[in-house]
């Protein structure tokens, strides 16, 4: 691993693990794609993989609410992205929380061998519980950056992202007709009635 200088002076190490989370509607799949095409501009190897269950936009792009877009590798589990991320120096995964618990040790790895590594998920299911493995992602990342998205019905900053639909499974691929991004004020106005 080699150690490179940042713009002030100071040393860094290359390997690092970067998460971007927050409700729907938040902007993190398009800060994911941003700091992609950044390093793809800047001449390095980009490999970027989102579950293979999501397939809203595209199966084989990741693709923002604002239709913004970036190839990528669909796969069914994290254990795929290690053996798919050789020769690389960054590693794109969107969708962080439909992947399973290995993603961490997956990121951990990647960033050991001194690949920098940029996570997208949502933090925080509809129940407004902590989803998947973005717990632990958040813990080990050497950097959190949290987007908001506004709530729908005050204009307040967003704290989950509330399902409008009928279904209790955690995991239910949907948009606009199926969510709404809700501070929590007005969430727990919704839940406590």
């Amino acid at each position: 691993m080699k150690d490179v200088g940042s713009h002030n002076g100071e040393m860094m190490r290359r390997g690092r693990v970067e998460v971007v989370c927050g409700s729907m509607f938040s902007g993190k799949t398009e800060e994911l794609i941003r700091r992609l095409k950044r390093a793809q501009f800047a001449h390095q190897r980009v490999e970027i993989f989102k579950p293979s269950i999501d397939v809203r936009y595209s199966e084989e792009e990741v693709v923002s609410h604002q239709g913004n877009s970036i190839m990528s590798t669909p796969v069914d589990s994290s254990a795929s992205i290690l053996l798919l991320a050789d020769d690389t120096d960054v590693v794109g995964i969107d969708e962080a929380q439909f992947f399973d618990e290995h993603i961490v040790e997956v990121c951990n790895e990647l960033a050991s061998r001194g690949i920098r590594v940029i996570v997208a998920g949502l933090d925080l299911d509809f129940k407004a519980q902590p989803f998947g493995p973005m717990p632990q992602l958040c813990a080990i990342a050497d950097e959190v950056t949290k987007v908001h998205a506004i709530c729908v019905r005050c204009g307040a900053l967003a704290y989950v992202s509330h399902r409008i639909v009928a279904g209790e499974k955690q995991v239910m691929l949907g948009e606009k007709d199926e969510y709404e991004p809700l501070c929590r004020e007005c969430y727990n106005l919704i839940h406590s009635t």
